[in-house]
């Protein structure tokens, strides 16, 4: 088991992949076609769901699922994990988001994250995003964690845990490309002049990334390169990377 910092995070919404009744739905949902069967829309693309969350205002059902174009909340103590195209999602508790539709059913265009978490895996593809309060995430092909910090005034958090994603904040804009996790804070007024700052690695576990990818047939950038590097928020493999933060070399 992967070492992991909290921050208004409890250890049982980071360890939700250990829990029996998560490893039952998602063998039972892989035993029933999983990824190709959610692809083909011959089955819900819900692989679990953990106490209450709506879908375009109504209660959602386990046999029922999500689509791109809607929008998503979950209650205190509930979770939702859910496949659409070739990217899965963890939502996590106290959330509320839309999932935009792409070229077509099957394709998220824009994750607009409006409070809580997300953890999320996205297949190759182009033109998608991320949307927060205070920041914006090009996505290609990669693993995210997504947090919306009330308590520090709706700070975005954000992390690359491995792939290339185009960061913008306020004026700032750079390119994160990640082997280990890469962390960013979109700040909601600038500190320093700065609207993307540094972070570090909060409030994930590689597991939930490496079962996130499985549903989709997918693997993490640490699970083919076959090793781990440090978990500090600059997201090299190497503890004294030739490169600093992307964050800190920002040009004006």
């Amino acid at each position: 088991m992967t070492q992991h910092t909290l921050d208004g995070r409890s250890d049982s919404e980071v360890l939700w992949f250990q829990r029996r009744g998560f490893l039952q739905a998602a063998a039972a949902w892989t035993s029933m076609g999983g990824f190709a069967a959610a692809h083909a829309q011959s089955r819900s693309n819900v692989v679990e769901l953990v106490g209450d969350a709506t879908v375009n205002g109504r209660r959602l059902l386990s046999q029922q699922g999500v689509q791109s174009g809607d929008e998503i909340v979950t209650g205190p103590g509930s979770r939702l994990v859910f496949v659409i195209g070739n990217s899965a999602f963890h939502v996590r508790q106290n959330s509320h988001m839309t999932v935009e539709r792409g070229a077509s059913l099957n394709a998220v265009s824009l994750l607009r994250l409006v409070t809580g978490a997300v953890v999320s895996v996205w297949g190759k593809g182009s033109n998608r995003q991320i949307v927060t309060p205070t920041m914006t995430a090009g996505i290609r092909g990669t693993g995210v964690y997504t947090e919306i910090f009330e308590n520090q005034g709706g700070r975005s958090y954000f992390c690359n845990c491995y792939g290339t994603v185009d960061m913008s904040s306020g004026n700032d804009r750079t390119v994160s490309r990640s082997n280990y996790h890469q962390a960013f804070w979109g700040e909601v007024q600038p500190k320093d002049g700065r609207s993307l700052t540094p972070a570090k690695a909060l409030n994930h576990t590689d597991e939930e990334l490496e079962f996130l990818a499985q549903l989709v047939d997918q693997r993490t950038a640490w699970q083919v390169l076959g090793r781990k590097g440090v978990k500090d928020g600059k997201g090299y493999m190497d503890e004294k990377p030739d490169q600093p933060h992307p964050a800190e070399s920002l040009t004006r």
